[in-house]
């Protein structure tokens, strides 16, 4: 809500979300939240403008690569394998199917924790995409884990979890009457802007800049 536009910015972001079901907004809005990992990294106590809708666009779909990557990679193989353990168990149909099943299951339920640290790991790498404007910087395992092994960051992924159950109480009870409903995309779109300028703020707090020092970004949202 800082600066002189930060209305319109509200109501082009809750618009947004409102036509996500046409897909292209979906992505410009991903573009928008990369972009505010950028500014937050950078040092603005701002949020960016809604301009270079091309590059936004760009930016949301690399941001949905990198999610995907991290995302479904890893849960094709868990549950590709656990399938495979379960369905040889059940063909075997005996002690050693049983036991050869046991573990399939066993193989899926690892995708809780997995998923978990997908969740974990996704906010730095796109962080350091935004700040390299490299898709292949989301992968730099180096960096990543100069960032994710932090106490700041630590709070600042936990955080936006508390951001997000005080987000969905304020929607549903928005959403029981029709007014209301309508304000849930903004509510919704304030809500995601507070939590990536989080999560910019630990990234910065001991990303190096070109000099090699950590930048120096004032931790208040």
């Amino acid at each position: 809500m800082q600066g002189d536009s930060w209305i319109g910015r509200l109501v082009i972001g809750g618009i947004l979300l409102f036509l996500s079901f046409l897909i292209v907004p979906v992505f410009i809005f991903y573009g928008y939240l990369v972009r505010v990992l950028e500014s937050t990294i950078e040092g603005d106590s701002e949020p960016p403008e809604w301009d270079d809708w091309g590059g936004l666009v760009v930016d949301g779909l690399k941001a949905t690569v990198v999610g995907l990557v991290y995302g479904l990679i890893p849960t094709v193989v868990i549950v590709g394998i656990g399938a495979g353990l379960i369905g040889i168990g059940s063909a075997a149909g005996n002690d050693g199917g049983g036991l050869l099943a046991g573990f399939g299951l066993a193989t899926i339920l690892l995708l809780i924790p997995v998923l978990f640290l997908v969740y974990y790991l996704v906010p730095a790498a796109l962080s350091n995409m935004a700040v390299e404007g490299r898709l292949g910087a989301a992968f730099d395992v180096g960096m990543l884990k100069r960032v994710v092994l932090t106490s700041d960051y630590f709070v600042a992924v936990l955080m936006p979890i508390v951001v997000g159950v005080v987000i969905n109480v304020v929607a549903q009870v928005l959403i029981l009457t029709i007014v209301g409903g309508l304000l849930v995309p903004f509510v919704m779109f304030y809500g995601q802007v507070a939590v990536f300028r989080m999560f910019g703020l630990a990234f910065a707090k001991h990303a190096p800049t070109d000099g090699g020092q950590a930048t120096d970004v004032a931790t208040t949202a």
